[in-house]
């Protein structure tokens, strides 16, 4: 490999000839061969857009003259643009504060502003009026907002839209229900259904509120919180450029303090991408076990062949986007116990688990938002039901005879249940013989579809 010398503070050391950043990004390199893992190229893109909002505000603050500022932003708009991500090699595991990766960013934004013909460094102009210690807290939030707003949202939208699209197409189909896994009174599959879309429809209203805290932003801290080095309006300023380059709407937090030595925002929202997972486990475990089968298990539904199920068994398909589902949750489930521990890591003034909540906070969101959308488009609708696999065990489920209790009292009613059951017989022709209601008063009594609207049998 062809190499260069690059100096900084600690001295000289050989640089990729060829890579855009320089000696401080390439001292985290040697430091850190933990993962072989870099941050998300969206946290990269986050602390893109802070340089470059910074750049503007510190040109209208008359700080940084108008050639430099612009060089800059335009280096900074080509990083956003996604079109240097290779040149961001720092491992997650790096220190702390996430120096190294603020720091790749200056060297990478320095590079490129300076082949515009001005002469731009990465501490002195690239990271003007700001520190390490707020850059990272305020990218976390700022890539975390981006994402929530910008995926998983519009994800959970269309999961939540392609259920209650197949709640309303399935209305007239009526099951038997099941508790601990066993027969139990019979509900519609748009009540099923609709318990699916009602869970994840709290779960973007816990995201709306937690969007709230998450964009109140670290940005004017600097180093400790006080703010040294940054001017007075800067945090106000930052704020508001990043809301006119995103859309959204930020504020500078009403502590810094609180800002760079706590991660209790990101903690929540880790939280609540944790309550979408058990939202996702559950509706991806209901589809497995309706799935079940084809022959030997419940076979209510039948999923879309997607791909062989087997190298050994022909022709066996297996529910591989619940499976997928499933193990995504899993991951977030573990990845939210991480940020908590990451998050009782604010010793003093600043918390040294940075990197770690970046990382996997936008990892969980990837996973939820890319999850949800395959549950929506390749297993909730194109799902086919098995009516007739339904009807069967509907007519002789004995628990139906729980509608007679108002009428003959509970103990006459399990009589009837043990004996339907063990006979292997309808509820309705035991009942017939063991009461004196006649025919036609058990049939509306023990109706299934009148059964799942609830109330006193009548």
């Amino acid at each position: 490999m062809n190499m260069r010398k690059e100096r900084d503070s600690m001295g000289e050391l050989e640089v990729p000839a060829n890579a855009l950043y320089g000696a401080q990004t390439q001292r985290a390199i040697n430091n850190f061969p933990v993962s072989g893992t870099p941050l998300p190229a969206a946290f990269i893109h986050a602390v893109a857009r802070i340089k470059l909002a910074a750049a503007r505000v510190n040109h209208q603050l008359g700080l940084l003259d108008e050639k430099r500022a612009g060089a800059i932003e335009k280096a900074a708009q080509s990083v956003i643009d996604g079109q240097h991500d290779e040149h961001f090699p720092v491992d997650v595991y790096q220190t702390g504060s996430g120096t190294s990766t603020n720091m790749n960013v200056n060297e990478v934004l320095a590079t490129l502003a300076s082949r515009e013909g001005v002469e731009v460094t990465p501490n002195d102009h690239v990271n003007m009026g700001q520190s390490s210690n707020d850059v990272i807290p305020t990218a976390i939030h700022l890539a975390a907002a981006i994402a929530l707003d910008g995926s998983l949202r519009p994800a959970l939208l269309r999961l939540r839209a392609a259920i209650d699209q197949r709640a309303k197409e399935l209305a007239h189909v009526v099951k038997t229900g099941r508790t601990h896994l066993m027969d139990a009174m019979p509900l519609r599959m748009d009540q099923e259904l609709g318990a699916w879309s009602s869970q994840v429809n709290q779960a973007i209203e816990r995201f709306d509120s937690a969007m709230g805290r998450l964009c109140r932003l670290a940005q004017g801290g600097t180093a400790v919180g006080t703010g040294i080095n940054a001017p007075e309006e800067f945090a106000e300023k930052m704020a508001s450029e990043l809301s006119q380059q995103t859309g959204l709407t930020f504020v500078p937090n009403d502590s810094f303090f609180a800002s760079l030595a706590s991660q209790d925002a990101a903690v929540e929202l880790s939280g609540q991408l944790k309550g979408l997972a058990c939202v996702i486990m559950k509706i991806a475990n209901d589809l497995r076990w309706m799935n079940s089968g084809p022959l030997a298990g419940l076979g209510e539904i039948e999923l879309e062949a997607l791909q062989p199920g087997s190298s050994i068994m022909p022709g066996k398909v297996n529910p591989v986007i619940p499976e997928s589902a499933a193990q995504a949750a899993a991951q977030v489930i573990g990845l939210d116990a991480a940020i908590t521990v990451a998050g009782q890591s604010g010793n003093f003034q600043l918390n040294v688990m940075l990197p770690l909540v970046a990382s996997n906070l936008l990892t969980s969101i990837t996973l939820m938002s890319n999850t949800a959308t395959l549950l929506a488009e390749r297993a909730i609708a194109t799902f086919k039901v098995r009516e007739e696999n339904l009807l069967g065990p509907l007519a002789r489920n004995p628990i139906l005879v729980t509608a007679l209790n108002s009428v003959i009292g509970y103990n006459a009613a399990a009589a009837i249940a043990k004996k339907a059951y063990q006979a292997g017989r309808p509820v309705i022709d035991v009942a017939e013989e063991e009461t004196e209601l006649d025919r036609a008063t058990l049939e509306r009594l023990l109706d299934p579809a009148v059964l799942t609207k609830g109330g006193v049998p009548q």
